[in-house]
């Protein structure tokens, strides 16, 4: 997944391999800064015929990726009040998993509950932005987000993140994300308990989906359906589908899915996005907390995680 071990060889060599006549005085043109080992990262020149003895710079590193020779920066939105506890595991188990994945791809992950950094100065400093729980609620951090999504910016979302509801915590009163950017509008309801279902993927021809099989078994989640119909929206992608074979979805009698069509992965084709519907777990409301999530345990997920952050930063 490393992007910086796929530098051509042939730059390598007008870097570091002697031309048999001296090269012409002229300003280096580095590279991208490259991870040699956790030890230290380092950049070759570029330039045409470059075999200066100081066409090579090194520089310390401490074993995390830093911003000189990270993939991307990615950084993780969520709440911090406990409030929901199947929500709750689910970012404890991303915060870790994320961290772990950020030292072995060589990218930075910076996760926060600070919603005030949702701001023009930092999204300047970010490739991607996830919202593990929810969305911001403050005029100031909506508009900044907006203009950094329409700017190019790139978003991963989860479950919660989507929801909306007028009459709840969280009304739809944010036309542009819930409208124009998923697509989904409200809340429409949900399955419960959380189940694993077969996962249905409708199209390879997205980086997220690209190494996914055409069907496999999900992480237990909860599962929503929306007021909108995606597939009737132009410019929204469904990528992935709860199976026809899934049926009937849930087990508690009123909260019981016997057919339809379910998107639970797409994309917006006019911005870097890409939102799961997974997120969820098994823990039982009113009972003691337990920390089940294992959302990333699901390989597949996993891989469709990876491959949509890298693809969507283009690293």
């Amino acid at each position: 997944m490393n992007a910086f071990a796929k530098l051509p060889a042939a730059l390598l060599s007008a870097a570091l391999l002697c031309s048999l006549t001296a090269c012409k005085p002229h300003e280096h043109v580095w590279s991208d800064w490259l991870l040699l080992d956790e030890a230290e990262h380092y950049r070759i020149c570029v330039a045409d015929g470059c075999s200066s003895p100081r066409a090579r710079e090194t520089a310390p590193h401490s074993g995390t990726p830093c911003p000189d020779c990270a993939a991307f920066t990615a950084a993780a939105f969520y709440t911090a009040d406990n409030s929901d506890q199947a929500h709750d595991s689910f970012v404890a188990e991303a915060n870790e998993w994320f961290e772990a994945q950020a030292k072995e791809n060589n990218f930075l992950y910076l996760p926060t509950h600070d919603w005030s950094k949702l701001n023009d100065a930092f999204l300047e400093t970010v490739d991607v932005v996830l919202f593990l729980d929810t969305r911001p609620e403050a005029p100031e951090q909506r508009e900044a987000f907006e203009k950094y999504m329409e700017n190019g910016g790139a978003w991963m979302g989860f479950h919660f993140s989507a929801f909306s509801l007028n009459g709840s915590m969280y009304g739809q009163n944010w036309d542009w994300y819930h409208e124009t950017f998923l697509g989904a509008g409200q809340y429409l309801d949900n399955t419960w308990a959380p189940t694993a279902e077969t996962i249905r993927v409708e199209t390879h021809g997205n980086g997220a989906t690209a190494n996914l099989p055409d069907t496999f078994l999900s992480p237990p989640c909860e599962w929503y359906s929306w007021e909108h119909d995606l597939r009737e929206n132009a410019d929204i992608t469904v990528l992935a589908s709860l199976d026809p074979s899934t049926f009937p979805v849930g087990d508690n009698p009123g909260e019981i899915w016997y057919e339809g069509d379910y998107p639970v992965i797409w994309t917006n084709n006019n911005y870097k996005m890409l939102y799961l519907n997974v997120g969820h777990n098994l823990v039982q409301y009113g009972t003691t907390y337990k920390t089940l999530s294992y959302t990333f345990e699901c390989k597949e997920i996993a891989t469709l995680v990876l491959d949509g952050l890298f693809s969507m930063t283009e690293a």
